[in-house]
């Protein structure tokens, strides 16, 4: 199901080259958000930016970071992906530009975390106690994150 999606994607973006004269296929960012920048793309007068760096200016995070002892970021899930562009990659960029301890926290971890600890991130917890299912996790998600944070903020305090 993937391939053919991809193909499909792949097809419409050679439809819009060939009657719009946009070439959207391998741009940065037309993939976003389930293709909507690619629809911005092609069909406005778009001015591309990383959500993390518009996140970063409006919340001023950078002088917070800046005159931060420790930074916490995190996301449902973690894992190899999270380096090319989500959140708390931007978020440790930063860090890791002021030498601040960066902790994520996210529901699950996947496959290739270790890579992201050269990136930025000095330590990445995963918050769940055990295995359950989506709908689980999500209505436990404030308390499995209070209780990492406590954990947490006890190892910092010592």
């Amino acid at each position: 199901m993937v391939q053919e999606l991809d193909n499909n994607l792949h097809h419409y973006a050679d439809i819009i080259n060939r009657d719009l004269q946009r070439d959207i296929k391998n741009q940065a960012g037309a993939g976003a958000a389930g293709g909507l920048g690619a629809g911005f793309m092609a069909f406005t007068n778009y001015e591309m930016h990383k959500g993390i760096e518009i996140a970063i200016k409006v919340t001023n995070l950078e002088s917070k970071i800046k005159d931060a002892d420790y930074v916490f970021t995190g996301e449902g899930g973690t894992d190899f992906q999270t380096k090319f562009g989500k959140t708390p990659f931007g978020v440790a960029q930063l860090g890791k530009k002021y030498h601040k301890p960066v902790i994520s926290l996210a529901g699950y971890l996947g496959k290739g975390i270790d890579t992201l600890y050269e990136c930025g991130f000095t330590a990445i917890f995963g918050i769940l106690p055990g295995a359950c299912d989506l709908q689980t996790a999500l209505k436990d998600g404030p308390q499995n994150l209070e209780r990492t944070m406590e954990n947490i903020v006890r190892l910092l305090k010592n």
